[in-house]
């Protein structure tokens, strides 16, 4: 038997059901079973669950979940670089949301024994996100300053946590509620509702501006955090939050995209601006995207980095937790846990 959540329709939270198969899914050749113990969650899987993200083509119904933490159950013919019993991860952008699944055995990154489900999943995807955003992309050096957005969300932490450990100077806009959470990294937060986050920025750094910004919210927010950086600075867009959740339009995201790729790139300003999208990049880098994981998971399994684990659920909680999710109640990371 093999329980699994699907998407009926495209919706609300309520499109959410749990099922249960009477088999076990067998692998082909090539293929590995894997069990899985940790299923992410996120604001990208309400947003495939509205069908609103652009690089799933599956129509309902389907199973939702972006990644993966599990061990191996099964090996199909010709899989001999692989063993039963071994921890594995991966990135499917779909099908997470079960107690079992197959994948190609040359998709799945090993990870060291003896991790934490929970936390070894937040690293997949979350983690990942941040870590490529801070040293593939700004190419951040120690003592430089950040300033992250939605910074007590999954990917928020993430870079929080990173960014500790790699001593860098943070600064993170949040809820009231989450200021808490930002303090515990070692971050200074800003109240994004009661505060303009551009004049807090400059006087925080006595008008210089950070050297990178992390930024998840839509075009809007992207021509404001373009002003909060410093000479040499980059700004690094990977998100439209406000367009999802309707707070933005679409002609006012096109816009942001026009100067984040083109006319931002025009100005003699000394400034840099791009935009991220981890799926694409590991697509195009699967390497990259193997290597920089399996340094994550060194660095958990050594104590470098804790992720904020806001829940640990069951997969019968998915609805409830895409309630949390769509609400922006969650400090951290809510993981389900199949198994």
């Amino acid at each position: 038997m093999n329980k699994r959540i699907i998407i009926t329709e495209f919706g609300g939270p309520e499109v959410l059901e749990l099922i249960e198969d009477a088999e076990l899914p067998m692998p082909a050749a090539g293929e590995v079973r894997v069990k899985v113990l940790a299923a992410g969650t996120g604001f990208t899987d309400t947003i495939i669950r509205q069908g609103q993200y652009v690089d799933v083509k599956d129509k309902p119904p389907f199973t939702p979940g972006y990644d993966w933490y599990g061990v191996i159950d099964a090996l199909g013919e010709g899989v001999d670089t692989l063993e039963i019993g071994q921890p594995v991860a991966d990135m499917p952008v779909i099908g997470a949301y079960c107690q079992y699944l197959c994948v190609s055995a040359k998709q799945v990154v090993p990870a060291p024994e003896g991790l934490d489900p929970a936390e070894a999943v937040a690293m997949v995807l979350s983690y990942t996100t941040a870590y490529q955003m801070l040293t593939r992309v700004a190419k951040v050096k120690k003592g430089q300053s950040i300033l992250v957005h939605a910074a007590g969300g999954a990917v928020g932490t993430a870079v929080l946590d990173l960014a500790r450990a790699m001593e860098l100077k943070v600064y993170g806009t949040a809820s009231e509620a989450k200021h808490e959470l930002v303090k515990s990294f070692e971050a200074s937060p800003i109240d994004y509702r009661n505060e303009d986050f551009v004049e807090a920025i400059d006087r925080y750094t006595e008008g210089r501006g950070v050297d990178v910004v992390l930024d998840t919210i839509g075009g809007a927010y992207w021509s404001r955090s373009y002003q909060c950086l410093a000479k040499g600075g980059i700004l690094v867009a990977f998100g439209a939050l406000q367009l999802t959740n309707g707070q933005e339009k679409l002609p006012s995201l096109l816009l942001g995209f026009a100067k984040l790729m083109l006319l931002w790139r025009l100005l003699p300003d000394g400034k840099r601006s791009t935009f991220y999208n981890i799926q694409k990049d590991r697509l195009k880098h699967p390497q990259e995207f193997s290597e920089d994981l399996q340094s994550l998971f060194a660095m958990l399994a050594a104590g470098r980095i804790k992720p904020a684990i806001a829940g640990r659920r069951p997969l019968a909680d998915a609805l409830e937790v895409h309630q949390l999710i769509d609400s922006a109640d969650i400090p951290g990371k809510i993981v389900l846990l199949p198994n």
